[in-house]
């Protein structure tokens, strides 16, 4: 038969705590390293889709602008890609609020 003193039980159950903390602060950071590289990853992504479609449209407006022909197809190639530029940095940088009473009814 074992016999502990009360001292050796407490200290058991505080390096069990220990042993508990150390491992959840090791899941932690695990997932914070993971999560860490999916937004990089994000990041990565959305740069090389941002870089495609641009050059994309570089090349075709290039295209009718080194081979003239229709004004409005000059107008079109142009105008189109500034319209949907233009949008999209309206809407990034405008502040919008929701406004919410305080009162309930």
């Amino acid at each position: 038969m074992i016999e502990l003193t009360t001292v050796q039980v407490l200290g058991g159950v505080g390096g069990l705590l220990v042993l508990l903390g150390v491992w959840r602060s090791g899941v932690r950071r695990a997932r914070a390293a993971a999560e860490a590289t999916r937004s990089g990853a994000r990041l990565v992504s959305l740069v090389g889709r941002v870089l495609f479609n641009a050059g994309l449209i570089v090349a075709v407006q290039w295209v009718v602008i080194t081979h003239p022909g229709s004004p409005w197809l000059l107008l079109a190639v142009l105008g189109l890609p500034a319209l949907f530029a233009a949008y999209a940095l309206t809407r990034a940088l405008t502040v919008t609020t929701v406004d919410t009473s305080r009162r309930r009814r």
